[in-house]
């Protein structure tokens, strides 16, 4: 059984990687600042049921592929490399061809929907959820730190899906956070500049995130 010095122990290891500056923080931040609240909680609840993805995958040793099969790992790292260059990508791209005029703009995300209180729940869960399973450097995560916390003996299921549940659960109250403060800053983002800036810099971002998966650093 998984001793409670085990859980705090990999809750402490996995709480550094939530807290740690990355994709998932910019693609919240963004989606949040810009008054996307239903997308906000799609891309939160997305990434959180790729890491529920992950963790079963590896307590079922699926994910076990990745480190012996190259090429599965190649193919995924490719995929998800593609993908967040393109996302990013959308995103430079509509900073240049949606110019900032006098008026107000709607700014429009990687997957083309409307600022506001709208944006689409399932979109924003489809964009993280594939994002976070695109992510080869996650399964190798879980691959890595996952099964020193699983009892030898057993079902490794039922443990495995716990500890992940405890991976989301400080995912989800480090996302409220992050919604909280993106939300102080809505008001300096009523300029267009200002949201063509924001996009900038987290298109910029999300690209980077694909370049350097793409030349496997």
């Amino acid at each position: 059984m998984i001793t409670l010095n085990g859980i705090g122990t990999f809750a402490f290891i996995v709480g550094l990687l939530t807290v740690t500056p990355g994709l998932d923080t910019a693609l919240i931040l963004r989606t949040a600042a810009l008054g996307h609240r239903r997308r906000a909680w799609g891309v939160v609840l997305g990434i959180q049921s790729g890491t529920l993805t992950w963790g079963v995958l590896t307590s079922l040793g699926v994910t076990a592929l990745l480190t012996v099969s190259h090429l599965a790992y190649e193919i995924l790292r490719w995929a998800g490399a593609a993908y967040l260059v393109w996302m990013g990508g959308r995103l430079l791209w509509g900073t240049w061809c949606h110019p900032p005029g006098p008026g107000p703009r709607v700014a429009r995300d990687a997957t083309g929907a409307g600022a506001g209180t709208g944006g689409s729940l399932l979109g924003g869960w489809r964009q993280g959820f594939v994002t976070n399973l695109l992510n080869p450097k996650m399964g190798a995560f879980y691959v890595a730190i996952l099964p020193q916390f699983l009892p030898a003996g057993g079902s490794r299921l039922v443990p495995g899906v716990l500890l992940a549940g405890v991976h989301i659960l400080l995912a989800v109250v480090w996302a409220c956070a992050l919604i909280a403060f993106a939300r102080m800053l809505r008001g300096r983002l009523q300029r267009p500049s200002a949201r063509r800036l924001l996009d900038r810099v987290t298109g910029t971002v999300i690209a980077a995130f694909g370049i350097r998966l793409a030349l496997g650093q």
